[in-house]
């Protein structure tokens, strides 16, 4: 009915330092290990992915990091983003609760994937990197490399995954639009994915995969580096910026969220909302709500998953982290939320469940695509695939306060549109989106062949 409300900030309010949860952890986390010692790294054994700067962020423990002004200057482009109260959905649903999310898909890119690759384009220039090397699943992490990349006059190379490169045509076609060079995962431009096309021609790719890709062509070539869109630390630390906005957001609406939701592949966009606020309730300063993550329940590293060292791609070229995992062999079914499709979570992310601060649930496709057109019918906005998940968690939630009587504050992060993703609706039109299922005999394996680490 038109009449949702926007809690806008000013640029000025654009936060001015990044926030570290590092600082913050009762229990630290738990080291990264060298792949061929297995001790743990240290930062020249990064040198040849990562420029220092970003090295220093990934280790460091100080509560804020500055954001350059560089960086902030390019985030006014789209910062800071809206939050929106959900009137509209709240009727719909006939539920007490009040449901605000946070919307990141007005960047340039469509979504939250800016908010590192910005300052990441930023680091490896000012370290005199000439190209960029990187994976992507549905595209958002590509496409969002590449705008930045743009931006600071780096070439970009994306492997993207195999299944999402032929579904998602438009992502592909906004890559090359900002100059980035994309080919489908696994490909013949190096000996990885040689070697993955050789034994299965008609290999889907995985994330997993991908990242084996682009780490062989940045470890070949000095004048390349090496970008991740999630799960490394210093990636949640640049998308803090959301929660922190949220969290002055939420004060103009004289509200404190009972429950934070984000959906889960990575980590990335989920820490992005979810860690300010457990750090605020780390340091006795507010209430803890209750922090839901949301996975697809065809890719379910956080309920499904074992809490292991494990290696963060297929083709063992990574550090191995401590993570919940299905197993870095592990090919998850082509579902459309491509973004999602990581066998693997964020270490800092999983350290936190694993101290109870988190809790995790696991939803079906179509679900997920049903809450999403009930949402897109009341609130106007078409969300990206990835973040239906999201909003069926928001659902669920705002459902159970109706059951029970209880006007509770519901706060999620809308992570990106689904306007490159049309393809998804299509099907769902079409009757074609399926809860699809993982093999469990090849979840087995890939558990089986879990790396074993003494530090464990």
């Amino acid at each position: 009915m038109g009449d949702r409300l926007k809690y806008q900030l000013e640029e000025k309010h654009i936060p001015k330092h990044w926030y570290n949860i590092q600082a913050d952890l009762p229990v630290a986390a738990p080291p990264v290990l060298h792949p061929g010692t297995r001790q743990p790294v240290g930062p020249d054994d990064l040198a040849p992915l990562f420029p220092m700067a970003l090295i220093m962020q990934e280790v460091s423990a100080e509560r804020e990091i500055e954001i350059p002004d560089p960086v902030r200057n390019i985030y006014r482009m789209w910062r800071p983003t809206p939050l929106f109260r959900a009137r509209a959905l709240e009727r719909a649903l006939d539920t007490p609760a009040k449901i605000f999310y946070k919307y990141e898909g007005v960047s340039p890119a469509g979504s939250h994937k800016p908010n590192t690759a910005i300052p990441q384009a930023f680091y490896n220039k000012e370290a005199g990197v000439k190209r960029l090397s990187t994976e992507t699943g549905a595209g958002q992490w590509g496409s969002s490399l590449a705008f930045a990349g743009s931006l600071f006059g780096l070439d970009v190379t994306v492997y993207q995954v195999r299944v999402s490169y032929d579904q998602k045509p438009y992502r592909r076609a906004l890559m090359e639009t900002y100059g980035a060079h994309c080919l489908p995962s696994p490909s013949n431009t190096t000996d990885y994915g040689r070697k993955v096309l050789g034994e299965r021609p008609d290999h889907p790719g995985s994330l997993g995969i991908a990242i084996s890709e682009a780490v062989e062509i940045a470890a070949k070539d000095p004048q390349t580096k090496y970008a991740l869109g999630s799960v490394l630390n210093h990636v949640l630390l640049h998308q803090s910026v959301i929660g922190m906005e949220a969290m002055e957001q939420l004060m103009m609406a004289d509200a404190w969220p009972d429950i934070v939701i984000g959906c889960a592949g990575g980590g990335s966009n989920f820490a992005g909302i979810a860690f300010p606020f457990i750090g605020e309730a780390l340091r006795g300063k507010a209430k803890k709500p209750r922090i839901v993550a949301v996975e697809p329940a065809a890719c379910p590293s956080l309920t499904r998953g074992k809490y292991a060292y494990d290696f963060g791609d297929t083709g063992h070229m990574t550090p191995l982290s401590k993570m919940h995992t299905l197993g870095s062999s592990f090919t998850p079914p082509g579902f459309h939320a491509g973004g999602l499709r990581y066998h693997g979570m964020a270490p800092l992310v999983s350290h936190l469940k694993e101290l109870g601060e988190l809790e995790a649930v696991a939803y079906g496709q179509r679900g997920c695509f049903d809450a999403a057109i009930k949402f897109a019918r009341c609130e106007g906005i078409v969300p990206a695939p990835e973040s239906t998940h999201a909003i069926k968690a928001a659902v669920e939630e705002a459902l159970r306060c109706k059951r029970d009587g209880k006007q509770e504050t519901i706060l999620f992060n809308l992570s990106g549109h689904g306007h490159f993703d049309m393809g998804a609706y299509i099907d769902y039109f079409a009757g074609k989106i399926e809860d699809v299922a993982y093999d469990e005999r090849e979840l087995a394996r890939a558990m089986a062949d879990l790396p074993q680490v003494a530090a464990e």
